[in-house]
């Protein structure tokens, strides 16, 4: 049997104009370079699973519309994508069952919507994929797949994970690599559509385990950057010491996502810097406590951090490792002064590296049952439109149009190249200053 494993995932904007003037701002085209450039962790993890007579290629097809025919000659397809290219991912597998390759789709946009996928596939896995493979490889070899394979309620231990197939990707093409350390979060946001949609409990994936995987990576890449591929790293602190204690004698340089919580450890910080962290991305969707009111659903987590983002920002950069802020535009308790409060926020407190979204409905995330109910979706299965780029809903305290025009303004003013070189400038001039000082006091 030969299976094609098809990664789509390239970035998407669908507002013409934002999209015009993004490609010409450093914030927005870095970062789009380096999700487009990011292999399917998911995929080379199944792939992982899959019996070792079973021959597997991987492909990514980030634009459907540069695609001539069909990809490979494959007896069996697992097509993953995000929601934005969903309906591009259909009409791959629609090609492919009308050529008589059989199709299993997956992914947090299957396991949301699983009717809608199902009419494109032969079978569809709903929930984390690592619970149902084994079964389904078997069922394919006695061909008796089933329609649906359905992991909810088999909640998978990362203990048990297979080592993903890296040795799948042509290295050379990836500004990065990704390695999972853990899944889910412990915080319940509500525009959120990660991986707790998959499975709701937060779970570690073994210390040992991750040092594995990452020096399975260094044989095919000595010097490699890293992504963890995680929702919330750090949300276990004692965890995020052991973690990086094991990362220092490798001489890494990783990057990943994880909440502000980890400014009140020094010791924690410390690791991070020793062990090759080059940044942290947090979520802070907004600098006003106001706007953050029901954020987060389970204790209004973000909203209580809110009045020490300034000292957290100040002591994370100040460990010498930078900060990547998140900001989310068009919540409802935000008007159109908002722009201008965020902006303020970022000179203030000189954060390194800056990243806008707009608040977005993804299927199954509370928000958009939300706002659905309230018949705020724009065009309900507008999937296309989930990019963060892109409005799919009716703002609370302003038109489409204002947020729309706000978000580019700002971004305009944040992606300025004079102002990024500012920030990074003052980034460095603190870590000299910080170094006398310590040069200072050991010298008595």
């Amino acid at each position: 049997m030969t299976l094609g494993l098809i990664a789509m995932s390239g970035i998407r904007c669908q507002n013409a104009e934002l999209l015009a003037i993004g490609l010409t701002l450093p914030g927005f085209l870095e970062r789009s370079k380096v999700i487009a450039s990011l292999p399917s962790l998911g995929l080379l993890t199944l792939a992982g699973l899959t019996p070792a007579d079973v021959e597997i290629s991987y492909v990514e097809v980030p634009d459907l519309a540069l695609v001539d025919g069909l990809p490979g000659g494959f007896d069996v397809v697992a097509i993953s994508s995000f929601s934005a290219q969903i309906k591009e991912a259909y009409q791959l597998a629609d090609r492919y069952r009308a050529d008589g390759t059989l199709v299993l789709l997956g992914g947090l946009h299957v396991s949301a919507c699983p009717d809608e996928a199902a009419r494109h596939a032969d079978a569809i896995v709903i929930g984390e994929g690592e619970p149902v493979w084994p079964e389904l490889m078997a069922d394919l070899r006695a061909n008796r797949q089933q329609p649906r394979y359905n992991a909810r309620g088999r909640s998978f231990n990362l203990a048990e994970a297979p080592m993903p197939r890296f040795d799948l990707l042509d290295i050379s093409r990836y500004n990065r690599i990704t390695v999972q350390t853990q899944r889910g979060c412990p915080y319940n946001c509500d525009f959120c559509g990660a991986s707790i949609r998959l499975d709701p409990r937060y779970k570690l994936k073994p210390v040992p385990k991750v040092i594995d995987e990452i020096n399975r990576v260094r044989e095919l890449w000595p010097h490699p950057f890293l992504e963890f591929a995680d929702d919330n790293t750090f949300a276990d602190r004692r965890r995020g010491r052991e973690l990086c204690r094991a990362l220092i004698p490798l001489g890494l340089r990783w990057f990943t996502e994880t909440d502000i919580s980890v400014a009140w450890d020094d010791e924690l910080l410390h690791l991070m810097k020793e062990s090759g962290c080059a940044q942290i991305l947090i979520g802070l969707e907004s600098p006003d406590i106001r706007e953050l009111d029901g954020v987060e659903r389970k204790v209004n987590w973000k909203q209580r951090q809110a009045g020490r983002y300034r000292e957290a920002i100040a002591r994370i950069q100040d460990a010498g490792v930078t900060v990547n802020g998140c900001f989310v535009l068009g919540l409802d308790q935000q008007d159109t002064t908002c722009f201008d409060r965020v902006l303020e926020f970022v000179k203030e407190t000189g954060l390194y590296e800056v990243q806008i979204t707009l608040m977005t409905a993804f299927p199954n995330a509370p928000l958009y049952d939300r706002l659905l109910a309230q018949g705020r979706i724009i065009e309900p299965g507008a999937w296309e439109k989930c990019t963060l780029f892109d409005v799919n809903y009716q703002p609370a305290q302003m038109s489409i149009a204002e947020l729309e025009n706000g978000f580019r303004n700002l971004g305009q003013q944040i992606y300025d190249r004079d102002f990024i070189e500012e920030r990074r400038r003052r980034f460095l001039q603190r870590q000299s200053e910080l170094r006398q000082q310590r040069a200072v006091e050991e010298t008595g």
